[in-house]
């Protein structure tokens, strides 16, 4: 079994900074790409940034250069940087990675954690 757990969620006012972590743990061979998506109240989940193993990153339009994914592979732990918050970033945001087992890949997803952008 694999766990991801999310924490680092909070409220914050527009203009501020949030650091989102999530840490994977269980039978874990290697982790490949690890990503965080979110889901707003009434929308569906969206991606908002990838990493590959290598380092290569991925963000949606909404979010970049603000926004920076980042991991350490020894911690096995992703974060998410997250500056110029606005209102429209306040959402529900989950933790995905595709961890390799014995013998297969398997994707997982964290529980979420919740950030509100609010005066």
């Amino acid at each position: 079994q694999v766990q991801l757990v999310e924490s680092g969620g909070d409220l914050v006012q527009p203009g501020g900074s949030l650091r989102l972590s999530c840490a994977a743990s269980g039978s874990i061979v290697s982790i490949n790409a690890m990503g965080w998506y979110r889901q707003a109240p009434g929308k569906q989940r969206e991606l908002v940034a990838l990493i590959t193993s290598g380092g290569s990153t991925n963000y949606a339009d909404s979010v970049k250069g603000r926004f920076t994914i980042s991991r350490d592979n020894a911690k096995r732990t992703v974060y998410l940087q997250m500056n110029s918050l606005k209102p429209e970033d306040t959402a529900v945001y989950y933790c995905n990675a595709d961890v390799k087992g014995r013998g297969a890949i398997w994707n997982y997803w964290g529980q979420g954690t919740q950030v509100t952008v609010s005066s």
